[in-house]
């Protein structure tokens, strides 16, 4: 007997907003070659992550169409962007709307969201877009969402959709994963095998993003903790969100969401207990990494380097723009050798170059990066010889680098936006073999332990952020918040939980 046919709209609207940056992100920069996307399109446009999983998995049952709505896809900018236009947000979630109502009637709906958008305007845009997807589908239809780790919520979306299901590690291995199981579980409900109750609970922890690495004590005890709980009970799913500070919101910080097939109190207990633990880990939790200041970090992979612990990985974390100079200046200020700097972004300096018919093999002398806020520094100038020129497309934006040979052995790599080098191959398919330097300075939080540490590749890795205290630091007290009280959050406060 075959199953009774099923549509399931499919939408995507993910930003990690980084509100304390200076520049807004607008329509613009979602707009370009491939975005926004519909149909097959936006189905295909990620095959290893949220949406690959949810349409693998959707695909597998009989009878079952997706229907891809218009939808924004990556910011060119990434996260180094701040708040997104209220006229963005409306832009984009309008004409979903009218999509949805031309295209329509649905059984289900999935959303694939981040949880750490920012909104001038709007509070909790998440949940905002699942009250209109609501409002249009009606109150039987199922809505199910997937999102990040390092999301920014608390009960409103589960208001208005049914289920929610996030990555558990950071690096973000599972996003596949957690497309398959809302896949799975949106199907399920419609036709009637799964009846989602949840539970929500907010813990008053706030925590940098660089303390938040899941392969290690404390935070992997955590998610252990919450995968144990899925392994003991059936048709269970435990979502943490780790929050993300940099998101000035109202519902930031850490947060505990379980769902259950019909037993709201087994949800109940589960997110209770995931929160007391959470809470009774807290000093641990806050206390994951080491930080150095960038002086000090620097000098310790020259230590690093002349007792063999090589190649040092030198992480900056803190650089929400890509422009920042301060780790590049003591480089050069320590008289580092045979170190890869990946990398400065300076858009502007790249135009420049290749207006002037940059190649191989020319002199180089320019002030590089600064300039974009207090944060990224003043622009260092840089003295040496035009390495290679490398042009492809990210996230569907030119993204030519420009590397350059310069002091002992030194390359830097000039970017056009915010570079995150994940993994070891993002160099190598430039031509650049990352085993060639003893040290190598990049920015990043966590993302890049799949590449460097994971893989066994660096034996030294420093965390390093600067000597002031700017956007980035775990110095969280130094950030203008306007729409968060620190002190009703540990560690800054003495908030009372449990």
């Amino acid at each position: 007997m075959k199953s009774t046919p099923i549509r399931i709209a499919v939408l995507k609207f993910s930003h990690e907003t980084v509100t304390f940056l200076p520049s807004d992100t607008t329509v613009a920069d979602f707009t370009y070659q491939g975005s926004p996307a519909r149909g097959e399109q936006l189905l295909a446009h990620e095959p290893r992550s949220y949406v690959g999983g949810f349409v693998k998995v959707a695909r597998e049952f009989e009878n079952v169409e997706l229907v891809g709505i218009e939808s924004p896809l990556d910011s060119k900018r990434g996260s180094g962007s701040g708040w997104i236009t209220e006229d963005t947000f409306e832009t984009f979630v309008g004409r979903m709307e009218e999509e949805l109502r031309a295209q329509g009637p649905f059984d289900g709906v999935y959303l694939s969201l981040h949880g750490a958008m920012g909104v001038r305007g709007v509070p909790r845009p998440e949940a905002e877009i699942a009250r209109r997807v609501r409002a249009i589908v009606g109150p039987t239809a199922r809505i199910a969402a997937t999102f990040d780790p390092h999301g920014n919520e608390d009960a409103e979306f589960l208001r208005h959709a049914d289920m929610a299901f996030t990555v558990k590690f950071y690096p973000h291995y599972d996003s596949y994963l957690q497309g398959e199981r809302a896949a799975r579980t949106l199907v399920r409900a419609i036709r009637g095998d799964y009846a989602p109750a949840h539970h929500t609970v907010k813990v008053p922890v706030i925590s940098p993003t660089v303390l938040q690495w899941t392969g290690a004590s404390p935070w992997m005890d955590l998610i252990q903790r919450a995968m144990v709980w899925e392994a003991r009970e059936p048709d269970t799913y435990v979502n943490v969100f780790f929050g993300f500070p940099w998101s000035d919101v109202p519902d930031v910080g850490l947060c505990f969401q379980v769902l259950t097939n019909g037993d709201a109190a087994l949800a109940r207990r589960i997110a209770d207990d995931m929160a007391q633990f959470a809470w009774r880990s807290r000093e641990a939790l806050l206390k994951a990494a080491t930080i150095h200041r960038i002086g000090a970090g620097v000098a310790l992979a020259r230590q690093a380097v002349a007792e063999g612990r090589t190649p040092v990985v030198l992480c900056d974390h803190s650089d929400r723009s890509g422009a920042a100079t301060w780790l590049l200046r003591e480089i050069v200020a320590q008289d580092c050798a045979n170190t890869l700097v990946a990398a400065v972004m300076d858009p502007e300096a790249i135009d420049a170059l290749l207006a002037a018919g940059i190649k191989p093999g020319d002199a180089f002398d320019r002030a590089i990066g600064g300039r974009v806020d207090d944060s990224a520094g003043e622009p260092l100038r840089i003295q040496g010889t035009v390495e290679a020129v490398s042009e492809g497309l990210r996230r569907g934006a030119g993204s030519t680098w420009v590397t350059v040979r310069f002091g002992q052995g030194n390359l830097l790599v000039i970017s056009p936006n915010l570079v995150q080098i994940i993994e070891l191959s993002e160099l190598r398919e430039r031509g650049i073999e990352p085993a060639d330097y003893a040290i190598i300075a990049i920015k990043s939080r966590v993302h890049f332990r799949r590449g460097f540490h994971d893989s066994g590749f660096a034996p030294t890795i420093l965390l390093v952020e600067p000597e002031q205290p700017f956007l980035g630091t775990v110095r969280l007290e130094a950030l203008p918040y306007r729409h968060v009280t620190l002190g009703d959050y540990y560690p800054y406060g003495a908030p009372q939980f449990g």
